[in-house]
């Protein structure tokens, strides 16, 4: 594999830090604090093409490959951890299955205006009783004529406070279990779709979480994604690209931390000397930038693996849930030593690294625990 970026690769990595760091990281401790969904900053990263990413020109996106996607991930991230993830549902949970499974009819309603920002799409999976065992969906999708009408809850879904569009999962057929699950393209706007108070949360605070509660909810059979059952299939094709994008996301929250933290070992002096003098914190550097270095590479794996799937319709199921897995992992350890390097300043509002070390635990809950990376690398591997 060649990870050498290509000159257009480069010009938007170019293009996405100009943008992260004049729109996205002055409010980035903000909305932090506030809960403020920062849908302003959602629009305008959709008028430069980061809403769609991967979706084709002819349906209003950027038409660029998985890679380039995991690039602006990254440096979205590191500049605000609530945008990074607001950008990967956007692209990878809602505009990707919508462009692999839609019809044209449904690329033209939803897709289009989801990819180039005018829409924010949410993905609703995730139930009480339905997290990690994600078959076992209570909600329930009852045919009505000429559609259906939904009943059920969904919990922690990101971007659901501010969603126009949510891609839900309902059970059509529950005596079938995982191939008696079907999904459904829901405006939010439709009666009885309601949506709990924003989910005050240790991290990434500002993603719109929130509970929603489907109160019989009458959707055209024309919105339903793919066929009947075939819900459980689409939402697992779906997690294997959204897992890339929580990558990069992981990726860019430690960068952050890695940078913050080098600053301040060249500033910061003890006993006469800056402490990034000390081989103590040398070593901590050390073990950061080498975590970093190969999380960014396992993420722009799993990236090139789902663009060389593309054609053939092949999986990267096992790329991405080890990316997925280690970069959560090394977030975690990257911002815990950022954060002790700054000492009794990293444990304040103050610094950027406390946001950092917040933010990062995230990464290894939602789209798949790291439990659960475990068991689908492991499934894998003796499937092979």
């Amino acid at each position: 594999m060649n990870f050498a970026l290509t000159e257009e690769q480069r010009m938007v990595r170019d293009a996405v830090r100009d943008f992260a760091a004049e729109v996205v990281a002055p409010r980035a401790a903000e909305i932090d604090q506030t809960g403020a969904f920062p849908m302003e900053e959602f629009r305008r990263a959709g008028a430069l093409g980061f809403a769609g990413v991967g979706v084709s020109e002819e349906h209003g996106g950027a038409g660029m490959d998985a890679l380039t996607y995991a690039i602006v991930i990254e440096e979205v991230s590191k500049a605000c951890a609530n945008m990074g993830v607001i950008l990967s549902v956007n692209n990878s949970l809602v505009c990707d299955p919508i462009e692999k499974f839609g019809d044209a009819a449904q690329m033209k309603e939803f897709l289009e205006p989801l990819a180039r920002g005018q829409k924010l799409g949410c993905f609703a999976l995730t139930e009480p009783e339905a997290g990690s065992d994600a078959a076992n969906q209570k909600t329930r999708a009852v045919r009505d004529g000429e559609g259906y009408r939904l009943t059920g809850e969904k919990i922690f879904i990101a971007c659901g406070g501010a969603a126009d569009v949510a891609l839900v999962f309902a059970a059509t057929d529950p005596g079938k279990k995982r191939r008696g699950i079907s999904a459904f393209l829901v405006d939010t706007a439709s009666p009885g779709f309601d949506r709990s108070h924003h989910q005050v949360k240790l991290g990434v605070n500002a993603s719109g979480t929130v509970e929603i509660f489907l109160n019989d909810v009458a959707v055209p059979a024309k919105n339903r994604l793919g066929e009947e059952g075939d819900g459980f299939k689409i939402a697992m094709a779906t997690l294997d690209g959204g897992r890339i994008g929580i990558a990069a996301q992981a990726v860019g929250i430690a960068q952050s931390a890695f940078e913050a933290a080098v600053r301040y070992a060249g500033q910061r002096k003890v006993f006469g000397r800056p402490i990034g003098e000390f081989q103590a914190l040398r070593f901590y550097i050390a073990d950061m930038a080498t975590d970093l270095d190969a999380a960014r590479l396992l993420t722009w794996r799993a990236a090139v693996a789902k663009d060389e799937t593309r054609a053939s319709g092949g999986r990267y199921t096992e790329e991405a849930a080890i990316a997925k897995l280690f970069a959560a992992e090394m977030a975690q350890r990257v911002t815990t030593k950022a954060l002790q390097i700054h000492g009794g300043y990293g444990y304040t509002k103050e610094f950027p690294v406390e946001r950092n070390f917040r933010d990062a635990r995230i990464t290894e809950i939602y789209e798949g625990t790291s439990e659960i990376q475990r068991v689908v690398i492991s499934r894998e591997i003796f499937a092979r």
